[in-house]
């Protein structure tokens, strides 16, 4: 019996020995995989945007300028631009009080995108929020306007906006604008 017992504690023992690689010693483990070209950020991009529509909804620019970084740019799909932050608040706060009785946004759809690779070298990496929403502005001249309007927003290390993409169709604002 003592016989029996030994060979299996003998047997026992050896099963829980790790074996040992015949090729020499293990290979160490691979390399963490590299992060995705393009993957989620933080929603906290989400909630800039919205309060950002929501300051230049109420006509305070200042508050939203204060998440725009001081060397910011704002384009337009037609090519048009501003350049820094004080050119980008002049714009608006000339647009709020001379152009625009009142502007609201509906129907707004945030996506917080982490770009780890850009595609092609003019795209930035970083943390970027898209948004849709549906903008309804009525002008000075009594006409208004309704579209929906595509946003790219970029941020910075310091996660202030410093670079504005806006995809509109001109057509119906210059003929809201008409007297």
């Amino acid at each position: 019996m003592l016989k029996y017992l030994t060979l299996l504690v003998c047997v026992s023992m050896m099963a829980c020995n790790k074996p040992k690689s015949v090729d020499g010693p293990e290979a160490p483990p691979p390399p963490p995989a590299p992060p995705p070209p393009v993957e989620f950020a933080d929603t906290k991009y989400a909630d800039i945007g919205k309060a950002g529509l929501a300051a230049l909804s109420s006509g305070d620019i200042d508050k939203w300028m204060e998440s725009y970084a001081d060397n910011a740019t704002y384009r337009w799909n037609n090519g048009d631009s501003l350049i820094g932050k004080p050119a980008i608040a002049a714009f608006w706060k000339k647009r709020r009080t001379e152009a625009i009785e009142s502007i609201k946004f509906e129907n707004d759809l945030w996506l917080p995108i982490k770009v780890n690779t850009p595609a092609i070298p003019q795209q930035f990496p970083g943390n970027w929020v898209l948004g849709w929403y549906m903008t309804t502005a009525k002008y000075k001249t009594g006409k208004s306007m309704t579209q929906w309007i595509h946003t790219d927003i970029h941020f910075d290390s310091s996660d202030k906006i410093d670079a504005v993409i806006q995809y509109v169709d001109r057509a119906p604002i210059n003929e809201a604008m008409k007297k």
